[in-house]
């Protein structure tokens, strides 16, 4: 039986490698977790590096008020 699209979408999510900026656990450091390519794309360009800082600032406050989802705004534009 073929998958449907969003099936398809889900098992290459679920293939990809996901990390935090630093590598370590994100309940350690509070940072976001996104795909190891994304965050090796946004760590090799000044502008880059910016909107990930900006992501894990607003991944902390999200913490700290007991959220476990922040709207960090790295994903913006993709479709959903």
């Amino acid at each position: 039986m073929a998958l449907k699209k969003s099936q398809k979408s889900l098992v290459t999510w679920g293939k990809q490698k996901w990390t935090t900026a630093s590598g370590k656990p994100s309940a350690k450091t509070n940072e976001v977790y996104a795909p190891a390519k994304t965050i090796a794309k946004l760590k090799s360009t000044p502008t880059g590096k910016k909107k990930l800082a900006a992501a894990n600032v607003k991944k902390r406050a999200a913490t700290k008020q007991g959220k476990q989802h922040a709207k960090h705004g790295l994903h913006k534009g993709k479709k959903r």
